[in-house]
């Protein structure tokens, strides 16, 4: 799915779900703030907005993520059907519509429409290896037909980072004597696998914080002042 309807789908989802925020939430604070004369419209109010506040807050901190992913940290936003990171030696990963198979090239020797086959991008890599300067893998140059497997590796490659050029190897043997001779313990890895080590940084964790925080904070005022209103009228209600 294109990340405009998943988009348009979490903010249906989320519309729904702050609605039925806004009911309980709104209810309960009618309820717990019942014989108070003064301020109680005002904290129901914003207990039925708090919800949607959280929405809209939820949908800025996302698009802020997602530019910084984008023109920052050249990675993807993080929803949609496209997946892409970049790796320590310069070049990217790129996996569109699945997880299983993808691209690694160089982006610095690419345009903007997509990837280019070349000697420094290699498509159909289901699994992968990083050693220095190296990028091992195998590959399937059928990945995206129907006939192929998920687990189908037809064929095996080295590609060096810093001159540009790989090689290909016709089996997981012949790989392996050419990581030896290289000094490489070959161990190689699904492509997710790799992808998820390198696309997720500190910056993911700064977003969870950002997103979480003011929202949390906000929800500890509002149980303030709820708590608050109660007091008060608990004093109104004592004996004189």
């Amino acid at each position: 799915m294109g990340i405009g309807f998943v988009l348009l789908l979490w903010a249906v989802v989320g519309a729904i779900l702050a609605g039925v925020g806004a009911v309980v939430l709104g209810g309960s604070t009618a309820l717990l703030t019942r014989g108070v004369a003064q301020g109680r419209k005002r904290v129901i109010l914003a207990a039925s907005v708090f919800p949607f506040l959280c929405l809209g807050w939820a949908g800025i901190v996302f698009f802020f993520q997602a530019a910084v992913n984008e023109f920052v940290f050249h990675r993807d936003p993080g929803l949609g059907d496209t997946w892409q990171c970049p790796l320590p030696d310069g070049y990217a990963l790129l996996m569109i519509d699945e997880t299983e198979q993808g691209w690694v090239f160089n982006p610095k020797t690419q345009g903007g429409d997509g990837v280019a086959e070349g000697e420094d991008s290699i498509s159909g890599v289901r699994v992968l290896q990083l050693s220095g300067p190296y990028i091992l893998g195998g590959r399937d140059s059928h990945a995206y037909q129907f006939a192929s497997k998920d687990d189908n590796i037809e064929s095996y490659f080295l590609l060096d980072t810093k001159t540009g050029k790989h090689e290909s190897f016709p089996a997981y043997e012949a790989l392996r004597a050419k990581a030896q001779q290289l000094g490489i313990n070959l161990n190689l890895e699904r492509i997710s696998a790799v992808y998820s080590r390198y696309r997720y940084t500190w910056f993911e964790a700064f977003v969870g914080l950002l997103v979480c925080g003011p929202p949390l904070l906000a929800a500890l005022l509002l149980v303030r002042w709820i708590v608050r209103l109660r007091r008060a009228r608990g004093l109104l209600l004592q004996p004189v």
